[in-house]
């Protein structure tokens, strides 16, 4: 284990008069007088250097041991201190710069940023941490992503005109392409409605869709988030068991007038609407003349199964709308959805989109559609599902052979997490397994905080946010409070 020091400090001065960095030739907003600091460093040649150097360096911003305005050393001198090498340096210092906690001035340095001390400790992530739906925003490409921002940001500086409610037409084609090489649907940029994430599409969905006092089914165990659209539109939310087959479309209320679903990998259960059962939904919601809202949150990670047909690509009536978005294949920060929907949804989507936001954050959507377009999506999906893949076997793996009396695994092939149900135990004693975890730094979530009627006691571990080395430890971890 070697320590390397990394001396930050920063030199400025405060400015004559008038406000600071304003006017002809003003200087950089006035610092404290020249300071200097040593943070020590702590590499461990056993686990990822990027991750760790970013963890300490932003637990000293967190815990404003590097206060704001502070200039760190540059990626070359840094690099050098610690020995290792300077990409590993420079990727650490995009990822800061992503999440705002460092900025960069042309030719003067990269610094603190001012509201970075301010986040509050408690959001630092455990060390064990199992909690589904987070993906490892440490291997995020960060250099080329902040390339494409780069050059969206110029071409869209000085724009006169609003954008187009429904997204930038060059995202819109590039969405389109990819869900036509990866899910098969035969789609243009027309038929999509580009959104603020996931909850955005739902939330226009259930102001397109249901009128006050209207049926809306969901599954449970399920997505919660997405109940809660619907209610806010006063809908009567109805929730329906799922089994090994998905959804059980026999127990769906007649009276219905959408149900929502994630056919390829059920949230938060993960198993597979088989393709019998995907086409009773489908005659199902043929004779009770209703929309079927497909949720494909992160089957862009396979882990050798044949991909299942969408069930927008087996719809025939015009009945399905499939949304999606960049949360969990790139970074939940990003802030990017999209709604493919039937042609008679789309102009009132389209409105409800101007009357809810007008337009997304254009240089975010145009950047994506260049990194989209260069294959750079592609490589990173392809890249995460092979790591995925990795820490979802070890994870299995050790289900089967240690915990088996006292869980069940559920059989999953996809996504970024996997559940396993109770062989006896209630959900209070799910609690408790989570609320003794917490106190070993290991993060999960129960089947029960995902209910809305009844359902087995189970535990829903991902495996997005922790790392292949920390999985054995926190399993461990884990087992010792189970008591397996």
């Amino acid at each position: 284990m070697d320590e390397g020091r990394l001396r930050s400090g920063h030199d400025g001065a405060v400015a004559q008069s008038g406000a600071p960095g304003t006017g002809p030739g003003a200087g950089p907003p006035p610092v404290v007088a020249s300071t200097r600091m040593d943070l020590h460093i702590t590499i461990d040649e056993g686990a990822g250097l990027t991750r760790q150097i970013y963890e300490q360096i932003h637990g000293a911003i967190l815990d404003q041991r590097l206060p704001a305005g502070t200039r760190l050393p540059s990626s070359r001198d840094l690099a050098r201190s610690l020995g290792v090498a300077r990409n590993t340096v420079t990727a650490v210092f995009d990822h800061l710069l992503a999440e705002g906690y460092v900025h960069t001035r042309p030719g003067v340095g990269t610094f603190v940023s001012e509201d970075a001390g301010r986040a509050a400790r408690p959001v630092q992530r455990p060390p064990y941490d199992f909690r589904p739906g987070l993906p490892d925003d440490s291997r995020f490409p960060y250099p080329a992503w902040r390339r494409h921002l780069d050059a969206a940001v110029r071409r869209s500086v000085g724009g006169a005109v609003y954008s187009e409610p429904a997204g930038p037409e060059s995202l819109r084609a590039a969405i389109a392409r990819h869900l036509g090489v990866s899910r098969g649907l035969v789609i243009g940029p027309q038929d999509l409605v580009v959104t603020n994430g996931v909850q955005q599409a739902l939330s226009l969905l259930a102001q397109v869709l249901v009128e006050p006092g209207d049926v809306v089914a969901v599954e449970n165990p399920g997505y919660p988030p997405a109940w809660r659209a619907f209610q806010a539109a006063r809908a009567t939310v109805v929730p329906v068991p799922v089994d090994e087959q998905g959804i059980v479309v026999e127990q769906l209320p007649a009276r219905a007038k959408a149900v929502y679903v994630s056919p390829a990998h059920q949230f938060p259960l993960g198993v597979r609407m088989s393709l019998c059962r995907r086409n009773a939904l489908l005659e199902w919601a043929r004779g009770a003349d209703a929309a079927v809202i497909e949720d494909d949150y992160d089957t862009d990670f396979r882990y050798g199964a044949r991909p299942i047909d969408p069930l927008r690509a087996l719809d025939r009536e015009g009945r399905v709308v499939y949304v999606g978005s960049f949360s969990k294949s790139l970074l939940p920060t990003l802030r990017v959805g999209y709604c493919v929907a039937p042609p008679a949804l789309l102009d009132a989507l389209r409105q409800a989109r101007f009357v809810a936001d007008w337009q997304g954050p254009t240089a975010i959507q145009l950047a994506l559609a260049g990194f989209i377009d260069e294959g750079r999506l592609h490589a990173h999906v392809r890249r995460m599902r092979s790591e995925y893949q990795r820490r979802r076997d070890r994870i299995a793996m050790i289900l089967d052979r240690v915990f088996r009396p006292h869980l069940r695994p559920v059989p999953t092939a996809a996504g970024m997490h996997l559940s396993a149900t109770c062989v006896d135990a209630t959900h209070d004693t799910v609690a408790g397994w989570k609320a003794d975890c917490a106190k070993e730094g290991v993060a999960f979530h129960s089947l029960g905080d995902f209910a809305m009627g009844p359902v087995q006691p189970g535990i829903v571990l991902g495996f997005g946010a922790v790392p292949l080395d920390r999985i054995d430890e926190g399993m461990r971890r884990l087992r010792r409070v189970i008591g397996a």
